[in-house]
């Protein structure tokens, strides 16, 4: 073989390796792929143009191509987001929430957190949120598309995208799904520094780490907590007259050894099928020391005097709210 021959050689070996590395790369991207990246592979953009002109790859944004042509999915649209902000940029908000398994959730828009000096394009169906706090400390090690870790995420979510009860009720569903804990978003409340509602965060998390997993919880919490009521038992075990167990919402343990239950109900307890069952449950937990009552979670937000005049009545101590009469 001669020198000729032995470079050629080389050359269509390293040409193949470079092409198996840019398939992998596609492939663990879900079929997308930045520019500066097919770049790197030797792919220039005569070569991205002559796929888009045969309608094997579709150009995506300015920086990002795909290599599927039809409407993408929810993992592509992220990475769309990611690979067009730059290496510098990882997921964010609810968006990373669900990326690490949020459910109940999820949103449309994907929002990809960014170093507060990059520029680039706007993208339709990406929100950049610009952040100068420190992208290493955020960044989940998880591998894959890059993502912030799911308590600086959603804390600032919280903190500057959501309304302050779906914040509140967001870092809550996040405990009570097992993402994290109370504890660790509440450090990392101090970590984001400064950090928008931080003293509310506190206060809720404090709340949650007590046991409230839900925003009509903490709703309950803080009445309890504005006019003296004592902290009642959630998610208590019981089995009812038919042996099958139940979690109760809110429980107190009155002076005459009566139980008071506290059901609350949210929207989807509103729908025919949900309201039948309910009913059907409040009785079968009822017995002749244990009463069942139920409030709506807009009562609670929203009138919990009414709610607060009902349970003093029944046994609980506590003073009168003001606004009672």
């Amino acid at each position: 073989m001669n020198g000729y021959d032995e470079d050629h050689r080389r050359d269509d070996l390293a040409r193949q390796r470079r092409d198996r590395g840019l398939a992998r790369l596609i492939d663990q991207q879900c079929g997308i792929v930045a520019r500066r990246q097919l770049t790197a592979f030797g792919v220039d953009w005569d070569a991205v143009q002559a796929n888009e002109l045969a309608r094997r790859w579709v150009v995506r944004t300015p920086r990002v191509v795909s290599t599927v042509t039809g409407a993408l999915t929810v993992e592509q649209r992220r990475w769309v987001g990611v690979l067009h902000a730059g290496p510098r940029s990882m997921l964010g908000g609810l968006t990373a929430g669900s990326h690490h398994g949020l459910s109940g959730w999820e949103t449309d828009i994907v929002t990809v957190l960014v170093d507060d000096e990059l520029s680039f394009e706007p993208v339709d169906g990406v929100r950049f949120f610009r952040s100068r706090r420190p992208f290493h400390l955020m960044a989940s090690p998880r591998s894959g598309i890059a993502s912030a870790r799911v308590e600086p995420a959603l804390l600032l979510w919280a903190g500057y995208q959501a309304q302050q009860r779906a914040a509140v009720a967001g870092l809550a569903a996040a405990v009570q799904q097992r993402l994290t804990t109370a504890e660790r978003l509440y450090d990392w409340v101090d970590v984001l520094r400064p950090l928008r509602r931080a003293k509310v965060f506190k206060r809720a998390l404090s709340e949650i780490a007590g046991g409230a997993h839900s925003g009509p919880e903490l709703d309950l919490a803080r009445l309890c907590r504005d006019i003296g009521l004592p902290r009642p038992d959630r998610q208590r075990s019981r089995n009812d007259r038919h042996g099958r167990r139940r979690w109760t919402d809110c429980e107190w343990d009155l002076p005459d050894g009566t139980v008071l239950v506290l059901e609350i109900d949210g929207s989807h307890h509103m729908e025919v099928r949900s309201w039948h069952d309910d009913l059907k449950r409040s009785r079968a937990l009822t017995t002749r020391d244990r009463i069942v009552v139920r409030c709506s979670a807009y009562e609670l937000r929203h009138e919990p005097a009414s709610v607060a005049v009902d349970l003093i009545a029944l046994g609980l101590s506590g003073r009168m709210p003001d606004s009672a009469a």
